[in-house]
């Protein structure tokens, strides 16, 4: 038997995965190898994550992919929440070694480059700039969830795509589907506090919409600053815009510095 293609699912956080259950949805029902790798432990580095790992792998599950299909790599590499702008040579290395050692990979998923967390700003800055050192820029693609793109503070938007990161493709989801997709947003019980405002714009979203937006990615728009005004993660204060630029790039200077075969 032919081995099957490939979709990754790349998140920052447990509970990412609401961005794209449907192209999960979607992928598992075309026989495809789905892998889902995430980033940082979700908490703070005094914290266990094994709560958030169980929510997130008992929604994965439900919808199909197996737990050894599942990657924690943030937790084996000691990344916590907040401080993968901080750990972006680590988190790269790893991941451009695992992308070296499997093949068959024909789709790869992202957080979208939008300000929202800088967690999914770097992680997008990861994938983009690691699928263009190995050869596979063509398979990735991005996903929103969430931005203060024209919003004022504290207001944000939820899987509302960028215009600047250029032409979104939008799939329906029938109605059956978003029921049960909102029935998982409910089970990440540990996450209360942040669903509480993420909830009622997911069902918005579900009622009026009711779409999957992907969008492409370019490594040019990694020197562009996600769009104009305060960033959300501004807002809150969890990082600001030029010391995530002079992180992501200095780092993007030792990478093109290195060879793949010195990494």
């Amino acid at each position: 038997m032919p081995s099957p293609l490939v979709t990754v699912f790349l998140f920052a956080h447990q509970d990412d995965e609401y961005g794209v259950y449907e192209l999960i949805h979607q992928s598992v029902c075309q026989g495809r190898q789905v892998m889902c790798i995430y980033f940082t432990t979700g908490v703070r580095s005094t914290d266990d994550p094994s709560t958030r790992n169980r929510e997130s792998l008992a929604v994965l599950n439900d919808m199909g992919v197996p737990a050894d299909n599942v990657i924690f790599a943030g937790a084996a590499l000691g990344i916590s929440d907040l401080n993968l702008h901080r750990s972006l040579r680590e988190a790269s290395d790893w991941f451009e070694a695992w992308l070296l050692s499997h093949s068959h990979i024909d789709e790869m998923f992202v957080t979208a480059w939008e300000g929202g967390h800088p967690d999914h700003d770097s992680l997008h800055a990861i994938a983009v700039h690691t699928c263009v050192r190995v050869g596979i820029a063509n398979v990735l693609r991005q996903y929103s969830l969430y931005n203060a793109f024209n919003r004022p503070k504290p207001f944000f938007r939820v899987l509302a795509p960028l215009p600047h990161n250029g032409r979104v493709d939008l799939t329906s989801i029938p109605w059956s589907r978003r029921l049960r997709f909102l029935k998982y947003t409910l089970r990440y019980s540990s996450q209360r506090g942040s669903w509480v405002g993420l909830f009622p714009f997911m069902l918005l979203h579900y009622v009026l919409r009711g779409t999957q937006a992907v969008q492409g990615t370019s490594v040019e728009r990694l020197q562009e600053r996600p769009h104009d005004g305060p960033l959300y993660y501004e807002h809150r204060k969890f990082a600001t815009w030029p010391d995530v630029r002079s992180r992501i790039q200095e780092w993007r200077a030792q990478k093109d510095n290195s060879s793949i075969a010195d990494d």
